[in-house]
């Protein structure tokens, strides 16, 4: 055959080819946005009625609200666990013809939430239903010391002021009584996750949620032994010193400190062990306002968002703190029982940290594409924030102390919030590496485990004899599972974004001065580089658009590590 000729055909063929390979994408991509559609218009009703079904039984822990939200999450779960959706959104995933880079993003932050459905509905509803008996019990429980049911925030009270070694362990064993009435019921919600991961072909639950949330489990371990490597030294020469202060303030040898010595249920917060208590300086202030005169001083008002929240104790009430939103729209709450101490500043700054993110979602996005870029990247924004409780110069601006008080109390701040990170380090690497542990083997010794873990990277001894499920009495385990290592990882972009903003948005390299406070051009860049985008890119991906760089631990060495 004619050369020329062959080559003729084979040119007149070209827009053809390519006519048919546009016009199979043009057919995908339209299916895709028709799929999108008809999910968002179940999604966004179902969304929002369990959003506040869920709200209303924290407020309240009222059996009937408990029992509204669980209906409620049954509904979305039956959502996503229709098969036939399924098979639908699989076969557009798997054609690669979606090349629309908005729509392919979307697609994939849908596709995961049908793929961890694809189990029988008789599990997922069993999942849901333990979950909801599980938070009952943990929001209903009360610590009972003397005789008398006391809140969380007393059992803090009485382990942070209280001298006498014998009421520091009372409060704290009162407190891990929770364990007994939990613990089964945990062990066996995490057998019935790990069954529904396996039937999902993932080895456990905690490798299925790392995954299906775009983090690489091995890359999580390993960036966990990089913190573990970074922190331990520096962590057992404070611990050190802890020990010190501690033997001398109860009279006893420091071999003697038991976990009640520690200030706090867990030792994850720093104890005070520094001459000034930052607690003085919150005593009589209105912390709601506060947080108010802050957020809005950097051009991220929250006043809406507190109208909608619920911020003080009530009988029933979940006696932890968090951030919800609704719809997606807006419509985001916080939940907090707050008292005038340096520690809820911190909380009612971290919360409504996260809130600030969510209300500020480009409202032009998909709805699909309404979140965070990951729950850490929001957790980061949250911690960068809370940090300024005890930030001198913040304090300062917000009227807090005075320039007197500054300069008595800088130094101490310092050391007291490279004691606070360093703290919170070690004891995030116990959940971390706990909650690995527990999925890989629900089936061993977790009251042993726990302990080895505590004593390993905390530096805490186990009460002689001590044998009771303490692992339990972390409501994270139980109700939030596979999270806790995000913290830290936020931890990590907090101190990077820090770094950025100060060098790069405030042109402030005097780290120890640093401060946000009526600084809008703060808000303007968090609202265009962190919130706007949503989670349009991949979280990493959004970390270097916002900072110039993937997420590093350099920065948080920087800061808390190096002395």
């Amino acid at each position: 055959m004619n050369k020329r000729f062959v080559l003729i055909i084979s040119a007149s063929m070209l827009p053809l080819m390519f006519f048919s390979c546009t016009s199979k994408q043009e057919k995908m991509e339209s299916k895709l946005r028709e799929f999108i559609t008809k999910i968002e218009k179940e999604v966004k009703p179902l969304s929002q009625e369990a959003g506040i079904a869920s709200w209303d039984a924290s407020i309240t822990g009222k059996d009937e609200d408990y029992k509204r939200s669980e209906d409620a999450q049954i509904k979305l779960v039956k959502l996503f666990s229709d098969s036939t959706l399924f098979a639908e959104i699989k076969e557009i995933r798997d054609s690669q013809l979606v090349k629309d880079s908005i729509l392919f993003r979307e697609m994939e932050v849908l596709y995961p939430s049908f793929l961890r459905n694809q189990v029988s509905k008789d599990l997922l509803e069993k999942k849901i239903k333990m979950e909801s008996e599980l938070e009952k019990k943990y929001s209903n429980f009360r610590a009972e010391l003397n005789g008398k049911k006391v809140s969380d925030n007393e059992i803090e009270e009485i382990l942070s002021n209280s001298k006498n070694s014998k009421e520091l362990e009372a409060a704290w064993k009162a407190h891990k009584a929770i364990g007994k009435v939990v613990a089964n019921d945990v062990i066996a919600i995490v057998k019935v996750r790990n069954q529904i991961a396996k039937e999902l072909g993932y080895e456990n639950y905690h490798t299925m949620n790392m995954t299906l949330s775009e983090q690489n489990p091995a890359e999580i371990l390993a960036l966990f032994d990089e913190l573990d490597s970074l922190t331990k030294g520096a962590f057992a020469e404070l611990k050190g010193d802890i020990d010190t202060y501690f033997a001398k303030k109860y009279g006893i040898a420091k071999e003697k400190l038991m976990p009640w010595h520690y200030q706090n249920r867990f030792f994850q917060e720093a104890p005070k062990i520094y001459d000034v208590d930052l607690d003085q300086f919150y005593k009589d202030k209105d912390l709601v306002d506060l947080t108010a005169k802050y957020y809005n001083g950097i051009n991220l008002n929250v006043d809406e968002l507190i109208k909608k929240s619920d911020l003080f104790e009530k009988p029933g009430k979940n006696q932890h703190a968090y951030c919800t939103d609704i719809d997606r729209e807006g419509d985001v709450r916080v939940l907090c029982n707050v008292k005038p101490t340096m520690g809820w500043m911190n909380t009612m700054l971290h919360e409504y940290g996260h809130a600030v993110y969510s209300k500020y979602y480009d409202p032009q996005k998909p709805y699909m594409l309404r979140d965070a870029a990951h729950t850490f990247t929001t957790e980061a924004i949250a911690m960068m924030n809370g940090r300024n409780a005890s930030n001198p110069k913040w304090m300062l601006d917000m009227g807090v102390i005075t320039q007197e008080q500054k300069e008595q109390i800088a130094d101490v701040c310092e050391k007291s919030l490279r004691l606070e990170q360093l703290t919170f380090s070690r004891w995030a690497q116990v959940m971390y590496r706990f909650e690995k542990a527990m999925y890989a083997d629900p089936d061993q010794d977790l009251n042993a485990l726990w302990w080895t873990l505590v004593e390993k990277y905390q530096l805490i001894k186990k009460p002689e004899g001590r044998n009771e499920p303490d692992w339990s009495t972390k409501i994270h385990v139980a109700l939030y599972p596979c999270y806790y290592h995000n913290y830290l990882m936020g931890e990590l972009l907090a101190s990077q974004l820090f770094y950025y903003i100060s060098d790069n948005v405030l042109k402030n390299s005097d780290y120890k001065n640093v401060s946000f406070v009526n600084h809008p051009e703060v808000g303007k860049y968090l609202k265009e580089k962190v919130f706007m985008p949503g989670c349009l890119y991949q979280w990493n991906d959004m970390i270097k658009g916002a900072t110039g760089e993937k997420l590093t631990a350099k920065y948080y060495a920087k800061q808390f590590v190096t002395k």
